[in-house]
């Protein structure tokens, strides 16, 4: 079953020649402007490729099925996303707290940018929710987070710095979604991701200091 779901989300087959490369582009930014404006319930094969003004034999090449197509929309996002983790969170010329405030801007701007098609994504996420590319491509993103974390609380316990970092994204990508879910000024996103990147400075603080209070004593 794993097997045949991964066929499903895969392409056909990559292009080969700077032709091919154009008509695959055509179709993917065809696809984005069919979910922003028709959402995940109403994106189909057939509105993809008449809005990219291809037969859908060509399309069919590339792409199996519509699940295949948003995969790659969001793989493609993921990609992206893990891009923007490495060189913000890997800049060694910035001090690890820096480096997360420098993330959580970057983050909730992006979230706020591209709103529209991140939540037709999310609404069509069961598709390919499960597949192992799916599962691969969040786990590296993960991965370069987790990285950093040792950069960012170097001398906790290493359950500590998991549970840390669990919490960490776990609020950012929930509080970015949901912020991102209604239009904001530049001015109130600025001011939002800062917010949200002084609450995890302190927490981060906290964590590092060692306890204030002398060590229980047994009765």
């Amino acid at each position: 079953m794993t097997q045949r779901q991964s066929t499903r989300i895969s392409s056909r087959k990559q292009p080969q020649q700077a032709r091919s490369t154009d008509l695959v582009a055509a179709i993917l930014q065809a696809a984005v402007q069919v979910l922003s404006e028709q959402g995940a319930t109403r994106f189909t094969t057939a509105r993809v490729a008449e809005k990219a003004g291809v037969s859908i034999g060509s399309l069919y090449q590339y792409f199996p099925n519509k699940a295949a197509i948003l995969f790659r929309l969001q793989s493609d996002e993921w990609l992206q996303t893990q891009q923007m983790l490495r060189r913000i969170l890997e800049n060694l010329e910035q001090p690890p707290l820096a480096r997360l405030r420098s993330l959580v801007q970057a983050f909730i701007r992006s979230e706020c940018e591209e709103a529209q098609v991140r939540g037709a994504l999310n609404d069509a996420a069961p598709l390919y929710r499960d597949a192992p590319e799916a599962c691969e491509a969040r786990a590296a993103g993960r991965q370069i987070f987790a990285g950093f974390m040792f950069h960012l609380l170097p001398e906790v316990s290493e359950a500590t710095r998991t549970a840390a970092c669990d919490l960490l994204l776990t609020t950012l990508s929930s509080v970015g979604k949901d912020f991102s879910a209604s239009p904001h000024t530049e001015a109130a996103i600025t001011r939002y991701a800062d917010g949200l990147a002084d609450m995890f400075s302190a927490y981060v603080v906290a964590l590092n200091q060692p306890s204030a209070l002398p060590p229980a004593t047994p009765a």
